[in-house]
């Protein structure tokens, strides 16, 4: 399972997170990759946190600079918006693919696997978002619609060993979270429960 933190700007913190082998969630406030793998979210969190108007021209650009060189980029979404959060990322999602070559689409609370059903596949994937509660409370059904597409199952907001040892149970590939960007000294632990043997596959992941 692959491991995303939010981007920081702390030297410690970055060779932290390069010596575990960490990659970087970048949003349009800062596409700075520092180097890293990277993926792009849209910034709809931050502006959901900080109550401000999502900055749709700021998303544009920086699609169209990192687009390219993300392994995923977050489509457009409204913060536990349900089917409005759907029918944004919907508008979205041509632009987003002809920038890059792994769209997410965000899940929001109140939507089902069937609503996104028909759009996920090769190139379009899961972004599991929501509320904390209705997030782990859906994570097996979205882990389920993402087996049988055959797609890709991202979780975010993982900051703690518990919660990756839930999305190592159900296979999800991969997560983000900002502890390990904000205390390096949490790394070790939070890596070290990535890299646990699973009771579930017996593999080491």
């Amino acid at each position: 399972m692959i491991s995303y933190a939010s981007r920081t700007g702390t030297r410690r913190n970055l060779e932290a997170l390069r010596g575990a082998g960490w990659r970087l969630l970048v949003t349009p406030s800062c596409v700075r990759t520092e180097g890293f793998r990277h993926a792009l979210d849209n910034g709809a969190w931050s502006s959901f946190c900080q109550k401000t108007a999502w900055d749709d021209a700021a998303f544009k650009k920086a699609l169209t600079k990192v687009g390219g060189s993300s392994d995923f980029v977050v489509v457009p979404d409204i913060v536990q918006g349900g089917l409005a959060s759907l029918d944004l990322s919907l508008k979205w999602l041509p632009s987003v693919l002809s920038e890059t070559r792994l769209a997410l689409i965000a899940v929001q609370d109140g939507m089902l696997p069937s609503d996104i059903e028909p759009f996920i596949g090769d190139n379009v994937g899961i972004f599991v978002g929501g509320s904390t509660d209705w997030k782990l409370n859906s994570l097996p059904e979205w882990a389920r619609l993402a087996r049988k597409r055959s797609s890709y199952i991202h979780v975010g907001r993982v900051n703690s060993a518990k919660r990756i040892s839930v999305c190592l149970m159900h296979s999800v590939n991969s997560i983000d979270g900002t502890s390990a960007s904000r205390f390096s000294k949490t790394i070790p632990l939070l890596d070290g429960a990535l890299r646990q043997r699973s009771l579930f596959t017996g593999h080491e992941v």
